[in-house]
């Protein structure tokens, strides 16, 4: 597994270094630190496994450079490392594509955790205020989960996602489907939110109309306490996230 570490601060990128090494034996990591240097790195060597991007990198702007990785790698996952921890920052991370998003205050186990369910096909974002926050204007059809999500939550099942909430160890008590109050055809849109699929093919796969749709998904978008598609997709998986213990990641002087 090889894992590319981009981030200008010196202790910062050797205390990731230690953390990711955990992750196996047969781990190498290769830490940069410009935006220069990381585009050589994928350059050279356009098969890794996962890169670990900084949102500030001296005076690059971490989200252009993230949109450029996601364009030029779609396959290869990014998980975004920063000082902020705002909800506005880690959905514009999200919806650029980035599959996790995790703060530089979070503790060893936090990021440990976060780049193993990355690893494994899932997305990791922080614990969030969502419905706080003002979301961005919705495309046409209010279709805006990112098209990098789609494949990753193909095979979504709410079920699973029930179960595995309940499942998982050291996990505070998460809200089920149920108990949200939707209704079995709101849980089924809820469900082609996950999977990514635009309002046209959910009323055509659920043989209702697009109005029918647009009813159902505003329905789970208050259910939620959000108000947008990232953020629902966001919410469901902050849902089915453990709880992380350890100490902290960040290196101190």
């Amino acid at each position: 597994m090889k894992v590319l570490l981009v981030d200008d601060h010196p202790l910062i990128l050797a205390a990731l270094q230690s953390v990711i090494r955990g992750l196996g034996d047969d781990v190498t990591v290769v830490g940069v630190s410009t935006e220069k240097e990381a585009r050589a790195a994928l350059k050279r060597d356009p098969d890794y496994d996962l890169v670990l991007l900084d949102l500030q990198i001296g005076d690059s702007d971490g989200f252009v450079l993230l949109a450029e990785f996601r364009k030029t790698y779609p396959a290869l996952p990014i998980v975004v490392v920063s000082a902020s921890d705002r909800a506005s920052d880690v959905i514009r991370a999200i919806d650029a594509g980035a599959m996790g998003f995790v703060p530089k205050r979070a503790t060893n186990d936090t990021l440990f955790e976060a780049l193993n369910l990355v690893m494994n096909g899932g997305i990791y974002v922080p614990p969030l205020e969502l419905g706080l926050q003002r979301a961005p204007d919705p495309v046409p059809d209010g279709d805006t989960v990112p098209d990098i999500m789609r494949p990753r939550l193909a095979d979504v099942d709410l079920d699973d996602i029930s179960r595995s909430a309940h499942q998982a160890p050291h996990q505070e008590a998460a809200p089920s489907f149920e108990s949200l109050g939707l209704s079995k055809r709101q849980a089924d849109v809820l469900a082609y939110l996950l999977k990514g699929l635009p309002n046209k093919l959910i009323a055509r796969e659920m043989g209702i109309s697009i109005e029918t749709v647009k009813d159902h998904v505003a329905a789970v978008l208050r259910a939620l306490n959000v108000s947008s598609r990232t953020q629902a997709v966001l919410a469901v998986s902050q849902m089915t996230q453990r709880g992380a213990v350890g100490q902290g990641w960040k290196s101190s002087t």
